[in-house]
This record gives structure tokens, C-alpha cells and sequence, in this order.
């Protein structure tokens, strides 16, 4: 059984950050949050397939079989989350620091619908 602990705990930590009134600071902590949120996210997935028997490396081979075994409902959400999550290092411009907070401001009902999933397997 996937431990999923760690991806709980970064999950309300998200939703704690999200909860405080905007501002460059909270946007910046909710990004970061967002990014290890994230990273959690796609690593229990892979574990749970390897458990199964899958052999998959990258986020993309990995959503792609998670969309498969239906741990995932929409591939191409998750496929728009990791561009978003790919584009936290260049959070240093102003339009794509708030384009990734409002991706991070959905996550966390995506990654509720996931840890479901995940447990009730």
C-alpha cells in the first residue's frame, strides 16, 4: 500500500497558503507549495503503478498509464499541470508567477480526487 502521508501533509499545506489573502508573497509560497504538491503527486502515482507491475519513468508515461488504470480522470489536465510545474523555475517573471498560482489555486481538488483514488484501489 502507497504510503500517502507526505502527499497529504503537502496538499494542506497548499490549501492553508490558498485560504490567506493574495499577495507576492503568499503567491510565491503557494507556488512552491504547488511544486512540491505536485512532485509528491506524480511520485505516488508511479509508486502505486510499479506496485501493479508497471515499469514507467517520466510524469508523462506515468499520468499516461494512471489515466489507464483510472487513477486520473482528465490526461490532459495533469499533462497542463506539469507544463505549469515546469514553468516554477521562470516564477521570477510577474505574468507567469500568476498564471502558475492560478493553476495552483485548482490543484488541490484535483489531487483530492487523486489521494480517493489512490486509497480506494
Amino acid at each position: 500500500m502507497n504510503d500517502l502521508s507526505s502527499l497529504k501533509l503537502a496538499l494542506n499545506s497548499l490549501k492553508d497558503v490558498l485560504k490567506q489573502d493574495y499577495n507576492d508573497y503568499i503567491r510565491d509560497a503557494a507556488i512552491q507549495r504547488f511544486e512540491y504538491t505536485f512532485e509528491l503527486a506524480w511520485k505516488a502515482m508511479k509508486r502505486t503503478l510499479k506496485e501493479e507491475g508497471s515499469e514507467i519513468g517520466s510524469p508523462k508515461q506515468v499520468f499516461r498509464s494512471a489515466f489507464e488504470a483510472k487513477l486520473i480522470d482528465d490526461l490532459e489536465q495533469w499533462f497542463a499541470l506539469l507544463k505549469e510545474r515546469n514553468l516554477t523555475v521562470h516564477t521570477y517573471n510577474e505574468e507567469t508567477a500568476k498564471e502558475v498560482y492560478e493553476s495552483a489555486k485548482s490543484f488541490p481538488k484535483v489531487v483530492d480526487q487523486l489521494i480517493y483514488n489512490l486509497e480506494n484501489r
